[in-house]
């Protein structure tokens, strides 16, 4: 008990080692990746980032008959390697350098948009011989 006398002293009179976040937010790091963030009009709902998701945080489904699609991340489950932003053939996936709020309940990220169809390259015209 009396070796950690000196140790509470010095604590109880230095300043404090942490934050009081969400009061107090910290300037993120350079290389931060910050939030999953998605652009639901540029979506195409292609399912290539639920493929390639590591923690299956994220599901894509589409209604054809109604013409929509859903996107869905589960916050809790991502592990923001950026994977799905590297795969994203439109883009409109991105990593917003702005820190997750705290919560008390897990919910669920969910956008609706519209499908859209991907841009077909034209066939290049035969030439007459």
């Amino acid at each position: 008990m009396l070796k950690m006398t000196p140790t509470v002293l010095k604590n109880l009179f230095s300043k404090s080692s942490t934050r009081m976040y969400p009061f107090e937010i910290r300037e993120p790091f350079p290389l931060y990746r910050g939030e999953l963030f998605n652009d639901i009009d540029n979506c195409i709902f292609c399912k290539k980032c639920e493929i390639k998701c590591p923690s299956q945080c994220i599901t894509v489904t589409k209604d054809k008959e109604s013409g929509t699609g859903t996107w869905t991340c589960d916050p809790f489950a991502c592990v923001y390697c950026g994977i799905c932003v590297d795969v994203c053939p439109t883009q409109s996936l991105r990593m917003e350098p702005n820190h997750r709020k705290p919560s008390a309940s897990r919910e669920m990220i969910e956008m609706v948009g519209k499908i859209k169809m991907p841009k077909k390259k034209k066939a290049a015209p035969k030439k007459a011989e």
